[in-house]
């Protein structure tokens, strides 16, 4: 796949594998708990009978997210029946999903474990950023490149009155990739034209804010593109935690495929957690990636091995799952991984 080939649209930000802004210590996005929506559990993962995560925690909000139809829909029903397996009480369960209502992501239709919660437009963005966001990463892995070699700049001086709209104009940027340069002054190599555009026009700050491209952009006296991607975002921070992720599963791919072998299953009480875990532990990277085009990264990039090893965990656990038919969390990154090579 050549760069031009990459769709422009898969560059987004938030959803079930909650993110943070790179350079910055504001959220990436939006999807994530508050510590009341959290709890511990000593469930080890299906994929590393090694690691126990004693004091682990599991974002409500992931879980529930990660139960979401193709069509965007959450059946709460197929939500009671995880949670105990996960670790997730029922009050804890109601209380998320009064809030994904609350914040107009979802509205409800029926009552109890036979209510439906139907995704809104915001809804249904913030569940399929993420996996465009996938699609964007492993297409450019094996594309093995991704720029055109062109920055876009977004500069925007939002009145103190606006601050609401600001901040949240800010966040998105941060969601679509971007390094704050100064202040009010974001840069990204993504083309994010029409995010940023849909963005400015939603929030209704349009005239206070400026688009613009360059091939010579410098930096503190910095002009070159590797070097000033090393300046902007902590690549060296992001790939150590590639590096853990990879270094804890590496070796579950090979187990799993042995399980086969064995003719021995997955039992759904670890099946469902181990998932999830993967899920938490992959997203302490994914969170703060923002999926620089490979001509910008130190090589070898840690992030191509991490998602490898995501994916095989996906696909092996997948077919080692005892109970084929139980609830599918995470169904919509097998749509991402059906298309790897």
């Amino acid at each position: 796949m050549q760069p031009e080939e990459l769709d422009p649209s898969l560059i987004s930000g938030s959803g079930p594998f909650p993110e943070r802004g790179v350079g910055s210590n504001e959220p990436y996005h939006v999807v994530v708990d508050e510590p009341s929506d959290q709890i511990s559990t000593g469930v080890p993962t299906m994929a590393s009978p090694a690691w126990t995560p004693e004091d682990e925690t599991i974002p409500t909000r992931l879980l529930v997210l990660g139960m979401a139809h193709r069509n965007g829909s959450i059946h709460a029903g197929e939500l009671y029946s995880v949670i105990e397996s996960c670790g997730v009480s029922v009050d804890q369960l109601r209380s998320q999903l009064r809030r994904l209502v609350s914040e107009q992501l979802f509205t409800r239709t029926g009552e109890g474990r036979d209510a439906v919660f139907h995704a809104t437009p915001a809804g249904t963005a913030t569940l399929t950023s993420t996996m465009q966001r996938h699609r964007l990463a492993y297409a450019q892995d094996a594309a093995g490149r991704g720029w055109d070699r062109r920055w876009r700049l977004v500069a925007f001086a939002i009145p103190e009155a606006r601050r609401t709209d600001r901040d949240a104009f800010r966040d998105r940027l941060l969601q679509l990739g971007a390094a704050s340069i100064q202040n009010g002054l974001y840069v990204s190599p993504h083309r994010w034209e029409a995010e940023v555009t849909e963005a400015a026009q939603r929030l209704g700050i349009g005239e206070y804010a400026t688009m613009g491209t360059t091939d010579d952009l410098e930096v503190a006296g910095e002009r070159d593109p590797r070097k000033l991607a090393a300046r902007l975002w902590p690549l060296e921070e992001i790939a150590e935690r590639y590096r853990a992720f990879t270094a804890t599963y590496k070796d579950v791919p090979e187990n799993l495929e042995a399980m086969r072998r064995r003719g021995e299953r997955i039992r759904e009480a670890d099946f469902l957690p181990g998932v999830l875990h993967i899920a938490i532990r992959f997203n302490e990277c994914f969170d703060h990636d923002p999926l620089l085009p490979p001509e910008l990264l130190p090589r070898p990039w840690p992030g191509r091995e991490a998602r490898e090893v995501l994916a095989r965990c996906r696909r092996l656990g997948v077919l080692a799952r005892e109970d084929k038919s139980g609830p599918a969390l995470f169904q919509v990154f097998d749509d991402v991984i059906a298309l790897l090579p």
